[in-house]
């Protein structure tokens, strides 16, 4: 199975993303924060990263940035529910800063597995769309 990163500074999504995503044998790691998330990804290589868009510090913008920079070829999902005006730019701006999928929250952990699947597969050069939308 894969490693999954998950970004976010709400401690219950980490924890049920955790919990789906540990269900099916991947193997998880999250941060509360942006800077904690990059660090993590900088001492252990993960598979998979999982970035809230909307988090306090430094935002799930910019840390797809950051990371598509140090890792061009990093499956990144872009998940937020962080209201009104984050949703409606929410796939074209997490596309434009190197996001290889998205989810709105909420979703459910049938919409998280095959969100990975589908980055997991587009990573490995199958066929498919360049960008996977759950």
């Amino acid at each position: 199975m894969s490693r999954i990163l998950v970004i976010d500074d709400d401690r219950f999504v980490r924890t049920s993303i955790r919990a789906v995503l540990e269900s099916v044998g991947h193997e998880v790691a999250d941060a509360g924060d942006a800077d904690a998330g990059i660090e993590l990804q900088r001492l252990s290589l993960f598979d998979v990263v999982i970035v809230d868009l909307v988090m306090p510090q430094k935002e799930g913008l910019e840390t797809i940035r950051e990371l598509k920079n140090d890792y061009p070829d990093l499956p990144i999902i872009a998940i937020s529910g962080g209201g009104e005006i984050i949703r409606k730019n929410f796939v074209e701006a997490a596309e434009l800063f190197g996001a290889t999928s998205t989810l709105e929250k909420p979703f459910g952990g049938e919409d998280l597995l095959n969100a990975i699947e589908q980055v997991l597969l587009v990573h490995s050069g199958q066929p498919g769309d360049d960008v996977a939308r759950a």
